[in-house]
């Protein structure tokens, strides 16, 4: 495995890339993992290098590359910065770079990310017809645009081409269990294929070890279900 930083150029602005490459020659299904509310932080990058050593190749861009400190002086966070044309722009450049990898089929593209990455993971798959399977955790304001947009990505859901893994917190409110709810209509309503999995006791986060609603039961049951779920579909 051999785990590197890339540049690429979106819209003017350099966005880094976490990539990581599994030992062979390839080519390689490849997984978009999505960063969440931290950014491409020690969990996402660890998250990262587990995928290519199970045959991965995974990348993580950052999304925060437009964000100044300017923008942050008030007091803001990054994340209430971004904006979903700048997020799908994001994403369809690194799926443009994956996809020109020599190791790396292109045909067999998935995508992943936790809180805030969940929701940018539906939002990918339901704008980038590139994807063959999609595995949100705990993905909050699904049914909330961000930016300049008046759509938001659950809006967009019938743009989706590709199969949904979705973990839950059982005890989450964003998502809660209504959100749970609508998100199955509205896939079932649409003829998309999908998986829903709530864990009991399991709060917002429980997929991270360095927050304190991180929970290993729930944790070690999603991550086999995940790679169970790429094998089948990449």
């Amino acid at each position: 495995m051999a785990a590197s930083w890339e540049t690429i150029k979106v819209d003017g602005s350099d966005m880094r890339m976490y990539l990581s490459v599994p030992e062979g020659s390839g080519p390689f299904p490849a997984v978009l993992v999505s960063q969440h509310g931290p950014g491409v932080n020690e969990f996402i990058q660890d998250f990262v290098n587990k995928l290519a050593k199970e045959g991965y190749v995974a990348c993580a861009p950052e999304l925060y590359h437009r964000v100044t400190e300017e923008m942050l002086a008030d007091g803001s966070s990054a994340g209430q910065h971004l904006n979903d044309p700048e997020i799908v722009a994001d994403i369809n450049a690194t799926v443009e770079f994956l996809r020109s990898r020599p190791f790396v089929d292109g045909e067999r593209l998935g995508v992943t990310g936790f809180c805030q990455g969940g929701r940018t993971t539906w939002l990918a798959a339901a704008t980038n017809p590139h994807f063959k399977a999609a595995v949100p955790f705990f993905g909050g304001n699904i049914r909330v645009p961000v930016g300049d947009s008046d759509q938001s990505p659950f809006d967009r859901t019938s743009g989706m081409k590709c199969p949904v893994l979705f973990h839950f917190g059982a005890v989450d409110t964003n998502p809660s269990p209504e959100d749970q709810a609508r998100y199955d209509e509205e896939l079932t309503r649409l003829g998309i294929p999908h998986q829903f999995y709530s864990y009991p006791g399991a709060d917002h986060a429980f997929m991270d070890y360095n927050r304190d609603r991180y929970q290993k039961e729930a944790s070690d049951i999603a991550w086999p279900r995940t790679l169970e779920f790429f094998a089948a579909h990449l």
